[in-house]
């Protein structure tokens, strides 16, 4: 819940001048819903992705505040964030009701990016395999197989969102490669390769090398560091460094 959207549309065509014109790292924003139109508006002809940051698993109806998968792809968006840690804690939100958000998701022609990750406590407990295990199978009951190659996950330990507190880059390297066994446990081998996995914990112009090198870290899902263009930026390069 950042951004106005005038400052959105200056932020994202900060971050257009620094990393738009590449092609080898894919980017997308995600800003507020109030900012959409504006972002969408400003990104047209770009190659630069258009994400929100929630939607409601029904297409219509009584659902006052709710935004819906069609609003969404009016808008050009490409993904949609689901199950944030942010929306577990505070809106009451479980890997089982997301699961009905994921499903409408895909049937809506939109690409989900799929957020799972332990507390500190269950870390602390070494409860952070079967927690993150327990969350991907739930949340992706009976996703199709048709649209495996929609999908996205994001591991995000929610002990280092927003804490400045970053699991090492073995740490992540870890947890998701743990994570492309059990999605090719209930994929297969081939279709959990095509699968992106971002880390979204505290990743920062100087971690994101280190993180990014990683055999199973597909990229990042970035939340402090993409407040101002040129953190984000610095990260893009990152990437862009890697690929070369």
């Amino acid at each position: 819940m950042n951004k106005t959207a005038s400052e959105s549309v200056a932020l994202v065509q900060q971050v257009h001048a620094g990393v738009g014109s590449q092609s080898t790292v894919q980017v997308a924003v995600c800003p507020p819903f109030t900012s959409m139109g504006t972002v969408s508006e400003e990104l047209e002809g770009s190659q630069i992705a258009l994400g929100a940051q929630n939607m409601h698993q029904e297409s219509s109806g009584a659902y006052t505040g709710e935004v819906s998968a069609e609003m969404l792809r009016d808008l050009y968006v490409t993904y949609v964030i689901l199950g944030h840690s942010e929306r577990r804690q505070y809106f009451g939100e479980s890997s089982k009701s997301v699961n009905k958000k994921i499903l409408s998701t895909v049937a809506g022609n939109l690409k989900p990016i799929y957020c799972i990750g332990e507390t500190l406590d269950q870390r602390e407990r070494n409860e952070t395999l079967e927690v993150v295990q327990t969350q991907i199978r739930e949340g992706l009951q009976d996703f199709p197989d048709s649209q495996v190659e929609n999908l996205v996950i994001a591991y995000e330990p929610v002990w280092a969102i927003g804490t400045g507190k970053t699991a090492t880059d073995e740490m992540a390297q870890e947890v998701h490669s743990f994570i492309r066994k059990t999605l090719a446990e209930i994929f297969g081998e081939n279709a959990a390769e095509t699968i992106r996995i971002l880390y979204g914990g505290s990743m920062n112009a100087q971690n994101a090398s280190g993180l990014l090198s990683q055999d199973d870290v597909d990229g990042g899902l970035i939340g402090g560091a993409s407040l101002t263009p040129k953190p984000f930026c610095e990260i893009v390069q990152a990437a862009l460094a890697l690929e070369g």
